[in-house]
């Protein structure tokens, strides 16, 4: 909710042509970087105290012109305790439709989310993760 999704917190590249986004509370660290545009690949991951608690792999690619980056920021922006991993099980706004579903829980688990426009597939993203130690 503070970085990539709220158009904040941008650092620089840690790879070869990544974009790369970080922020930091108190003893944890979140680090976001992924590489590729309209077919991207990217990891989410946690520090608390230096030591790496949580990451997440995600994998995805834009179908048709009537993608918008913006609503997917927003529905990202719109995710909660229930649905902590990208955006929440249902979002909708105008013509545009997010869906997500995900299956295990925090410490281990696999999702898949996409965009509608009208009742045309525009965004598909396979996502999964969980806790390391």
């Amino acid at each position: 909710m503070n970085t990539y999704a709220a158009f904040m917190n941008e650092v620089d590249s840690t790879r070869l042509d990544s974009h790369d986004f970080r922020y930091e509370n108190g003893a944890y660290i979140y680090h976001d970087t992924y590489v590729g545009g309209e077919q991207f690949a990217g990891e989410e991951a946690v520090w608390k105290n230096g030591k790496s608690v949580y990451a997440m792999n995600y994998m995805g690619r834009v179908l048709d012109k009537e993608f918008s980056g913006n609503f997917l920021k927003d529905a990202l922006r719109h995710a909660n305790r229930k649905m902590p991993y990208r955006g929440p099980e249902y979002y909708e706004d105008g013509e545009y439709c997010y869906k997500c579903s995900v299956h295990g829980d925090f410490t281990w688990f696999q999702g898949y989310e996409e965009i509608y426009w009208k009742d045309e597939k525009v965004y598909e993203c396979y996502f999964h993760g969980g806790t390391t130690r």
